[in-house]
């Protein structure tokens, strides 16, 4: 009898860690999806290591494995990655993170109708046609607004100081290209700049790149040359951030926070943080339900995001200011592009017929302004504010790669 009572026990035992197993290995299979990630560039560049540090935190979280390819160039590279990810690595899901990976992203998900495809700042999920191509932005145009209050305090301390006269509060922004998503960034700085400081002005100067260290922080000394007293970017390098500190000039940078590199000039950043995106991405597929073709991110899904303000040398109050803008934005007090706050060629402008729908002649398909608002990331969540303000001066010009 105890022999039997003992064989019993164990096989009591081996069934319940077999159950324990069955458990086991069914919450693996929720996690057996994987995600392949294209960056075109490493963790050197602001901008790719801002999505390797979400792609991270958003798969550990989740639980699912992931594989990453860098220094993918907007070239067929892009679509031979992805085709490796999936049929190498045997990835469901592919994110890429630059504009010009789109039109080879789009080419491997007519091909891999299966796979989910995702992509970064892109135009064209809307009018593709395709179930499983989408786009996704965030509404970085308010971080930027913030960043630039930021700017603007800095400049009225300046003026207050009596380091510059008011007509001297001369901003300098280092572009990539003239693309819509550089102008809807440096114009929405340029407004959150102006809402604190009246009398400033900003110059721009375009690298012709999205990452080059040696151009980039050319353009900067070249803006402080010019007689700006505070800089800011939309470029992926140190190039910039590392000019300012050299020569003493405040810097509100993009991406991240320089302030361990440059400790006596930078004031804050702005920046997109995509973990609440991945994590949607991830669920939507774990669970079998459709990603949205065309996503933006927003401050109150935590997508727009500004980094710890350096109050040594942000100009005294910037944190409680910041806060009370950012409130205002989130109720919907302040519109980033309302018209009453900025002309061009000397007019207030009631309409505009924007690019939305993206197509080879850049026709102006899409009536953009509303109620005296221009509504950016309403009708797509790639940026297409592409007006020239004045009080910008672009000092030069670069309209592709």
């Amino acid at each position: 009898m105890k022999k039997f009572l003992a064989l019993l026990l164990v096989a009591v035992m081996m069934l319940t860690m077999l159950a324990a197993c069955g458990k086991k290995d069914e919450k693996k299979g929720d996690s057996d999806l994987k995600v392949g990630f294209i960056f075109l560039h490493d963790e050197n560049s602001t901008y790719d290591k801002n999505f390797m540090d979400a792609a991270k935190a958003a798969c550990e979280e989740m639980g699912v494995e992931y594989v990453q390819k860098t220094q993918i160039t907007e070239s067929n590279d892009c679509y031979d990655a992805a085709v490796e990810l999936i049929e190498s690595d045997g990835c469901d899901l592919i994110f890429a993170d630059s504009f010009g990976h789109e039109s080879f992203l789009m080419k491997a998900a007519k091909e891999y109708e299966d796979v989910e495809f995702c992509h970064a700042t892109g135009t064209q999920a809307h009018t593709a046609g395709l179930d499983n191509f989408h786009n996704a932005f965030a509404s970085i145009y308010e971080g930027r607004y913030l960043a630039g209050v930021a700017a603007g305090m800095k400049l009225n301390e300046m003026i207050e100081n009596e380091e510059i006269k008011p007509e001297e509060a001369k901003m300098g922004y280092v572009g990539a290209f003239t693309f819509a998503e550089v102008i809807s960034g440096y114009t929405s700085f340029y407004l959150g700049a102006k809402s604190v400081c009246e009398s400033v002005t900003m110059d721009v100067k375009f690298t012709g790149s999205w990452y080059d260290e040696t151009k980039e922080k050319e353009a900067a000394n070249a803006l402080i040359e010019g007689g700006c007293v505070l800089i800011s970017q939309h470029a992926d390098s140190m190039g910039a951030p590392t000019a300012c500190e050299n020569a003493g000039v405040p810097n509100v940078s993009y991406n991240g926070s320089t302030v361990k590199a440059c400790p006596e000039t930078f004031i804050v950043s702005s920046r997109i943080d995509w973990t609440p995106y991945f994590k949607y991405i991830i669920k939507c597929v774990l669970d079998d339900k459709a990603i949205d073709t065309d996503w933006t991110g927003t401050l109150e899904t935590g997508s727009v995001a500004l980094t710890d303000v350096n109050t040594d040398v942000a100009a005294e109050g910037t944190v409680e200011k910041l806060e009370e803008v950012k409130a205002d934005l989130m109720a919907g007090k302040i519109n980033v592009f309302d018209t009453a706050n900025f002309t061009v060629g000397g007019e207030t402008l009631d309409s505009y017929m924007a690019d939305v729908d993206t197509d080879a002649d850049f026709e102006k398909d899409t009536e953009v302004i509303e109620d005296g608002v221009f509504y950016e990331s309403k009708h797509r969540s790639g940026p297409y504010f592409d007006l020239e303000i004045d009080g910008i001066t672009l000092l030069d010009r670069n309209y592709g790669e």
